[in-house]
């Protein structure tokens, strides 16, 4: 997906270059295109770091002359930052070391040397006073986690985020955030958060530095589809304004979106495979991609046997636009998960409900807490002098 990547940051366009390197389902062709545009973002900011890494994993070939280059360019401007750092603190204020201090953090994460970089943000924080000029840093933190995926660094620095919002700042930060945190839950397949911190953010949306405003409503709508309810799916994104302006750039997802809605069942089948390539061509939801599908036939299948207590297998694949043989097999597997609340009956044809009654459930419940509880006070009462 297009978008504003002439504003997001160098390093996570080049992280998504690398993930489709390394995809078995790109092509060949493609991937001689991403690895020379890697490598000609590795020279542009003389990563070494970065070279001799994707050297040791195969991803690029080694060319000794251009590595020895990019060590001295490195080494040169580092010697530069040092010696801007020593010009400040002997004769600049306060404000100008933070600064110089803050330069040399952006030359590690330039380059890609993490552990170089998160040492000289500490130093950098140490310098730091206000609220908002922290938060910043954070935000850097998050950014390289997300280059490497590197998820126990991005839950560390949301909690630290939200510890220095107790301390005040503003509502700018504080919104940018939430997209940090959404796409953090999304990546680790708690698609109910991220859903809701999306939804949260479409108005306020500005974190362009981490991805377009196209993939944050492709990644909003996404996972909302399987995490909210009927009316709320309705309310919140099919009427949404903010969706409705990009939802036509993205191929497939108007579709995907609107015949689940209208049950039209077999266009959204259709839209829905439509859909796949881009869900497994992207960095954050590849993993998810098998879990993903099942959730989403989960929701399509409920929605279309809630309107019935008995239907025929048959117009149930004529309604989804497969064969019976398919439907078959597709929900034996999800009643058997206890996705599906329904029997078939393969003698007659037929699928029928039995989907658990909400209030029945209260009431059991209820009389099992109930007999809990004087179980507990017979023992106590033993116990004690009554």
């Amino acid at each position: 997906m297009e978008g504003q990547e002439a504003n997001q940051e160098k390093s996570l366009i080049l992280a998504d270059k690398l993930f489709h390197l390394k995809h078995p389902d790109v092509s060949d062709i493609d991937k001689i295109r991403f690895r020379e545009e890697v490598l000609d973002a590795v020279k542009s900011d003389d990563m070494a770091p970065l070279f001799e890494n994707l050297v040791a994993n195969g991803v690029l070939e080694m060319d000794p002359k251009l590595l020895e280059s990019m060590r001295e360019k490195n080494a040169e401007e580092l010697k530069k930052n040092d010696e801007k750092v020593a010009d400040a603190e002997e004769n600049l204020g306060e404000s100008e070391v933070r600064e110089a201090h803050l330069a040399k953090s952006l030359f590690f994460i330039r380059i890609s040397d993490k552990e170089k970089a998160l040492e000289q943000l500490k130093v950098t924080e140490g310098k730091t006073v206000a609220v908002g000029q922290k938060m910043d840093l954070v935000f850097y933190t998050l950014q390289m986690g997300f280059f490497t995926m590197d998820f126990d660094l991005i839950s560390k620095s949301i909690d630290k985020a939200k510890n220095l919002f107790d301390e005040g700042g503003d509502w700018e930060r504080k919104n940018r955030l939430k997209v940090y945190e959404g796409l953090f839950c999304m990546s680790t397949r708690n698609f109910k958060k991220a859903a809701d911190l999306f939804l949260d953010s479409i108005s306020t949306f500005t974190t362009y530095e981490l991805l377009s405003y196209d993939t944050f409503i492709f990644y909003t709508v996404l996972t909302s589809i399987i995490s909210l309810d009927r009316v709320s799916l309705k309310q919140k994104v099919i009427d949404a304004p903010e969706i409705l302006t990009v939802l036509g750039k993205i191929p497939h997802l108007s579709d995907f979106m609107n015949s689940l809605y209208d049950c039209q069942y077999k266009s959204f089948f259709i839209a829905f495979a439509g859909l796949t390539e881009q869900i497994k061509l992207d960095r954050y939801l590849h993993p998810h991609f098998r879990y993903y599908m099942r959730e989403v036939r989960t929701v399509v299948y409920s929605q279309f046997l809630e309107s019935y207590k008995s239907v025929t297998m048959e117009a149930m694949a004529t309604a989804f636009g497969v064969t019976v043989e398919f439907i078959d097999l597709e929900l034996s597997r999800f009643i058997a998960a206890g996705k599906l609340h329904c029997k078939i009956d393969k003698v007659a044809g037929v699928l029928e409900t039995n989907r658990p009654d909400a209030k029945n459930a209260l009431y059991q419940a209820t009389i099992k807490q109930g007999d809990f509880l004087l179980n507990r006070i017979q023992k106590l009462s033993r116990v004690i002098d009554l």
